[in-house]
């Protein structure tokens, strides 16, 4: 689970900003709240970021990303690393960014953080926190690390892993590919439990879709005949291989590479999604389909380019509202605008059905940026749930709970007191002075 995130000269957050999943002491929808007794703490498994356009809302969601990215794929052999600075300020290029990300895993809290520029790492740690103290497994400043000494058995190993280690480099990513296996669940988390979507790409795995075995495949057709998409359930149809829309090379290139059932998938230019498997020594491929019922009760198939924009994206996120929900899931999903798209109902529906599934033993988390005011509503979220991303006269983002604002009660209309500019984080409209200044008038 995330319980802190902090970033500093990123993209418009100039000064260090905090991000925190802890609960408050609020007692609204408390029996929902996964509880840590180790510690003991209360994480929230939900979080909304509202704000107006160019608050900052996506520059938070691509620091995840960009994280992510740097821990999971590393950098190129003397790549630069593309850090997005802060580019308002005069000094600010000079400054290195910073991430720190406090997570539960295994129910263990750990600290990872790091500071950059584009061309080396500066400094990187790695604290395990106890119910009573912390514990730097590694601190690195600069060419330079040191091990905690309940590491001294691998000390020798892991020195050799950060000499191979470059500069550009983080020591987390390089330690696992030298199979070291005392940092391995903080890379996991980045690598298996930390999931981005955005508003624009593909989120699979729709081969899910595709498998007729699949345990999963009824739950997520179940859900949306429940949603009135019209679709009354996705499958699929078999396509020759020769006919695929690719180009003959790739073709010839899935030819020579395709080696297992397990098979690759890949969406065209329409939105046509396709999966490719090695069945019997032969080549078999599917296109997904939505289904219909026609009113004498036959169903007729529709290519996924054929359906709305809203029931593409609810295809692309019920697989991962049915992996938060499961009971035993630690993913923690980040989507940038979960409204795009989605009637403001069907937006809801989702989120309660998460949350009718959180309890103080669930792991398991949502964050997700959106414009819709119609979430903004204490009945689904608690004040600590809900956050405002404002950006300032210089151009500089900042983050703020509901929490923090002491006039916003639990009898309040919050949606009321934000669409009234009492809490920032809408934007601020010239169009009334545009449209009455005198160049309108020709």
């Amino acid at each position: 689970m995330l319980i802190n995130f902090t970033l500093k000269n990123w993209a418009s957050f100039r000064d260090q900003t905090t991000f925190s999943m802890i609960a408050s002491r609020e007692k609204n929808h408390r029996d929902r709240i996964p509880f840590i007794s180790k510690y003991p703490i209360r994480i929230l498994p939900i979080s909304a970021i509202y704000g107006g356009n160019a608050s900052g809302k996506t520059n938070f969601f691509k620091a995840f990303e960009f994280a992510r990215n740097l821990v999971v794929k590393g950098t190129p052999l003397e790549g630069i690393i593309h850090v997005n600075q802060f580019l308002l300020g005069d000094q600010m290029a000079s400054f290195p960014t910073s991430f720190s990300f406090d997570l539960l895993i295994d129910e263990v809290i750990y600290t990872f953080s790091f500071s950059i520029s584009n061309k080396v790492i500066i400094e990187e740690k790695l604290v395990r926190v106890t119910s009573g103290s912390e514990k730097t497994l590694y601190s690195r400043q600069n060419k330079k690390i040191r091990f905690d000494k309940s590491l001294k058995k691998n000390n020798a190993f892991l020195n050799y892993a950060f000499k191979g280690t470059r500069d550009n480099q983080l020591f987390l990513t390089n330690s696992v590919s030298q199979k070291v296996k005392n940092f391995k669940p903080v890379y996991d988390w980045f690598h298996q439990e930390l999931i981005l979507i955005s508003p624009y790409t593909n989120f699979g795995p729709f081969e899910v879709f595709l498998d007729e075995e699949n345990s999963l495949r009824n739950k997520m057709n179940n859900y949306l005949s429940e949603l009135d998409t019209g679709i009354s359930h996705l499958s699929s149809v078999n396509i020759k291989f020769e006919n695929l829309p690719l180009p003959e090379i790739i073709k010839k290139d899935i030819q020579e590479k395709i080696s297992d059932e397990k098979g690759m998938k890949f969406v065209d230019d329409e939105d046509n999604r396709f999966i490719i498997r090695l069945k019997d020594g032969k080549i078999v491929a599917k296109k997904l389909v939505t289904s219909h019922k026609r009113s004498d009760g036959s169903e007729t198939n529709f290519e996924i380019d054929q359906e709305a924009d809203g029931s593409k994206r609810l295809i692309d996120l019920l697989p991962a509202f049915i992996d938060i929900s499961a009971k035993k899931s630690h993913s923690v999903f980040v989507i940038d605008e979960l409204d795009r798209s989605l009637h403001t109902l069907l937006t809801r529906r989702l989120l309660e059905n998460f949350l009718g599934t959180c309890s103080i033993e669930s792991r398991s988390q949502l964050l997700f940026t959106t414009h819709d005011v119609l979430l903004m509503d204490q009945n689904l979220l608690r004040r600590d749930e809900m956050w405002i991303a404002e950006r300032d006269v210089a151009g500089a983002s900042t983050l703020k709970s509901f929490s923090e604002y002491k006039d916003v009660r639990i009898d309040n209309d919050i949606r009321k007191s934000y669409l009234q500019g009492r809490m920032g984080g809408i934007p601020r409209l010239l169009i009334n002075e545009v449209l009455s200044s005198d160049s309108c008038d020709n």
